[in-house]
């Protein structure tokens, strides 16, 4: 028997782990694993064998004895950590299927802990993709407890790398199905998982399969998220092997690389429905009969055909496309002499700006003058549809491109589009998060100084909160010149709005880098010349002094050998000037 154990110590690794015996397999996974472990590099021979079979792997976590498949895991384990990308990429597409349905779903403890670490190790290695495909295939697997693994696991991966490494779009997707399974413990997996999602997403999340939860389940998810609403923001637990590349790179100025970290950390992604939501073809799915309606003379036609409308185009994200027709006889519904149809109008145009965000810029133009026209309505109700609609524009847009409609309209003859109109722009310098150029900050505090004179209250209020808030995206000593030639009472009420302004811009001023780095290494080279020169020809430098007297004909050809110090005694020499 001691004799077989010697052969069979001696077989080579892949014929070990394909051998019948268990206990050789068993050994064979450990020698291996031992192996890996002391290779000096990723181009050992050692990984060689199982690079080119990575057959042997799937045989290695499938092992039929549970005390054998232990070790096979650990041996892959190792072969991952030490054996790098290559290791990764040509043996995942024959090991995930058989890492859940056989390690993740082990009776064994130690097993499923070195199953989910070989998963989060290929992710480590390269990239999440392959392997979150290949784990929600494993969602239609009939057993159960396969599935409840497969969920468990995903979790686990999304609070160790994050939302930034995975991406939670296609395991969004297939949470209903699963919430509706008739295992519990699948059920309550699901639940673990979207708990998970949510401390990321926060309720961003919900826009691709909260409507498809029943009531019950919505109210007991929405218990279960009160609870992570109290904790700080999560963040990436483990590196994937090129962001530790990063950091070690990063080691030479350790004080850059700590200050950009921190400022990572300060800044949690933010994720919003537009991120995880499909784009909605809301051309397509529009009434057929929208043309006829809204050309109708009965405004009921036309509020009907609005309403329609709204109905399609509120949804997170639209996919782009030609809407210049829509938008025209949008735009000509702000003229509309009914302000019910007015208001539906501008419902819908906040939804479509909304849902193409920055694919709704180039029609700012036609839609932003004529909500502002409108403005002059009284109706709250009115006024709030037509100011929701201007702040989706101007989120669609930016500060730049609607300076020059809003400080129009600012001059406008009626009081209430003024008014309005001025309520715009406070709100855009709140939300914009970038600080308006120099030339912006004279025309916007220009005209915010002149609505200070103006006899309504209201206005002259607007006037200093809109300086106020300028100037607390600006600063008070940039700000100070527009100060001039107000009084105290004005100065002070512009001062408490800048207190009180809470803004997402602030200016920064570059800094301007310092050249006078250039001129000392040019000074560097022409030292370390001086002395290779003089060790060369010692005589020559000694002779200068005396060689200045001599006509300055002779002593160009002397001054290519000692540039450097026969130029600046040349200038020293009046008569030769003379």
């Amino acid at each position: 028997m001691a004799d077989q154990e010697e052969d069979f110590s001696s077989l080579p690794l892949p014929d070990r782990f394909t051998h019948k015996v268990w206990k050789v397999r068993k050994e064979g996974y450990e020698d291996a694993a031992k192996a890996f472990q002391a290779t000096p590099d990723e181009s050992d021979p050692a990984f060689r064998p199982f690079v080119l079979d990575s057959g042997l792997w799937k045989g290695a976590v499938a092992d039929s004895n549970v005390a054998a498949q232990q070790e096979g895991i650990n041996a892959l384990c190792a072969f991952l950590k030490y054996g790098g990308v290559q290791a990764c990429t040509r043996s995942r597409n024959v090991t995930i299927a058989p890492l859940v349905e056989k390690g993740l779903s082990s009776t064994r403890a130690a097993t499923k802990q070195s199953a989910l670490e070989a998963l989060l190790l290929y992710i480590e290695l390269d990239k999440s993709e392959p392997i979150i495909n290949d784990l929600l295939q494993c969602l239609d697997n009939k057993q159960p407890k396969i599935i409840a693994a497969t969920l468990a696991a995903l979790t686990a991966i999304f609070h160790a790398y994050g939302i930034k490494i995975v991406d939670p779009k296609p395991v969004l997707k297939a949470l209903p199905k699963v919430f509706g399974h008739a295992d519990k413990n699948v059920r309550a997996e699901a639940s673990n998982l979207a708990v998970e999602l949510y401390r990321w997403l926060r309720e961003a999340m919900k826009t691709l399969f909260w409507n498809d939860l029943k009531p019950v389940q919505q109210q007991d998810m929405e218990k279960l998220f009160e609870a992570v609403k109290q904790e700080p923001p999560p963040k990436q637990e483990r590196l994937l092997r090129s962001q530790q590349a990063a950091q070690a790179a990063s080691s030479a100025t350790p004080q850059d690389a700590e200050g950009e970290a921190e400022v990572e950390e300060e800044q949690p992604p933010e994720i919003d429905a537009f991120d995880l939501a499909e784009p909605v073809d809301v051309l397509a799915k529009m009434p057929a009969d929208f043309e006829q309606n809204m050309a109708s003379t009965k405004w009921k036609d036309r509020k009907d055909a609005l309403d329609a409308l709204y109905a399609v185009a509120n949804t997170d994200r639209i996919k782009d496309g030609s809407f210049d027709e829509l938008l025209s006889a949008l735009t000509k519904s702000m003229k509309d002499a009914n302000i019910a149809v007015v208001t539906v109008a501008a419902n819908c145009i906040e939804c479509l700006a909304k849902g193409l965000r920055r694919g709704f810029a180039k029609h700012r133009s036609r839609t932003m003058p004529a909500i502002m026209e409108r403005l002059k309505e009284k109706k709250q109700s009115v006024a709030d549809a037509l100011g929701a609609a201007l702040d989706a524009v101007f989120a669609s847009t930016g500060l730049s491109e609607c300076l020059d409609d809003i400080l129009e309209h600012l001059k406008h003859k009626n009081p209430q589009v003024k008014a309005e109109t001025l309520k715009f722009l406070i709100r855009c310098l709140k939300n914009t998060t970038e600080a308006p150029s120099k030339p912006e900050v004279v025309l916007i505090a220009e005209a915010s100084k002149k609505l200070l004179s103006e006899s309504v209250e209201a206005t002259r209020a607007g006037g200093a909160e809109a300086l106020g808030t300028l100037m607390k995206i600006m600063s008070e000593r940039a700000m100070g010149p527009y100060m001039e030639g107000l009084d105290d009472n004005r100065k002070t009420k512009i001062k408490e709005f800048c207190d009180a302004a809470e803004v997402k811009a602030k200016d920064k001023p570059k800094p301007v880098a310092p050249p006078p780095k250039a001129a000392p290494s040019a000074q560097k080279k022409t030292v370390t010349k001086k002395p290779t020169l003089g060790a060369k020809k010692p005589a020559p430098p000694a002779a200068t002094p005396l060689e200045e007297a001599a006509p300055p004909q002779t002593k160009p050809p002397a001054s290519k050998g000692i540039p450097s110090k026969l130029s600046a005694p040349k200038t020293l020499v009046p008569p030769q000037k003379s």
